[in-house]
């Protein structure tokens, strides 16, 4: 299982303090760093409730930051955990995570889901309610894109005629990560054309769905990884190992180690109890 870290995108702002939290987290021996996404904050009512984003959170664009990231570091793989990619042109995705892929050697791993506001889709210029399936067929394109110099390509929402990326990636394809799973149909799109799923909390009967739909499609039941999450700040040790353990049960083949809520702008903050963690109850 590997162990990787969440940056605190709502709490570091700073540019240096963004630098100095990756190079750390890298010297310390993280695996891999994830970035959330928001385009759009809001305080209007979206489908099911309040959106939880609002336009005064600070939110860094995560291709943005593992492209500036990637220069900075050496070994560190960047994960976005998750891109709406729904919200976004498909061959423009496509194109942004072949550079971010390039400019670092090969070390980006593509999370995306389907985002749950329809006030942000609206913004962007998008139908909130075709997402499910616009997004199995942004999947089809991209890895199409990465993988071969040349294509056409007709889809329902996507038409291409002897077109490419003008920079392909080190990885081909970049693996594509999803989040969700909140139904039965993405728990099935996940096992079935998924590299792996970004879980928000352990969930067995999840994971299961996960891999019996993976052997529907004529894969084997741990083709697709998992990729396990938790809060550190404010925990103990024993807590800690608890939940290490927890997912190593699970099968998961990632975890990432969340330092959300300190409080502190300051990289060191949020370092201090990753490390912490590191020897305690990961060692």
């Amino acid at each position: 299982m590997q162990i990787g870290i969440a940056f605190p995108t709502l709490e570091l702002t700073d540019p240096r303090q963004v630098r100095d939290f990756a190079q750390e987290a890298e010297h310390l021996g993280f695996g891999f760093l994830t970035a959330l996404e928001h385009t759009l904050g809001t305080r209007a009512l979206r489908e099911g409730g309040q959106d939880a984003y609002t336009p005064d959170m600070f939110i860094h664009e995560p291709m943005v930051l593992f492209g500036y990231l990637a220069g900075l570091t050496e070994r560190i793989e960047f994960v976005s955990s998750i891109l709406i990619l729904p919200q976004r042109q498909t061959a423009l995705v496509a194109r942004q995570a072949a550079e971010v892929d390039h400019l670092s050697g090969g070390r980006l791993r593509l999370g995306v889901g389907l985002g749950n506001s329809d006030v942000e889709a609206t913004g962007l210029g998008t139908d909130f309610h075709t997402r499910g399936a616009r997004i199995e067929e942004q999947v089809e394109v991209m890895r199409a894109l990465w993988t071969q110099r040349e294509l056409t390509y007709h889809g329902r929402w996507h038409h291409l005629e002897n077109s490419g990326l003008t920079v392909l990636p080190v990885q081909q394809p970049i693996p594509v990560w999803f989040g969700g799973g909140g139904s039965a149909r993405t728990l099935e799109r996940i096992g079935r054309i998924g590299d792996g799923w970004i879980a928000t909390g352990p969930a067995p009967e999840r994971i299961a769905a996960i891999r019996a739909a993976a052997v529907a499609a004529g894969r084997a039941a741990d083709a697709v990884g998992i990729q396990g999450r938790f809060t550190v700040t404010g925990g103990e040790p024993e807590a800690w190992r608890v939940e290490v353990e927890r997912w190593r049960e699970l099968g998961a083949t990632h975890l990432t180690v969340n330092t959300r809520g300190t409080g502190s702008d300051q990289a060191v903050a949020h370092l201090r109890v990753a490390e912490r963690f590191l020897k305690e109850a990961w060692a």
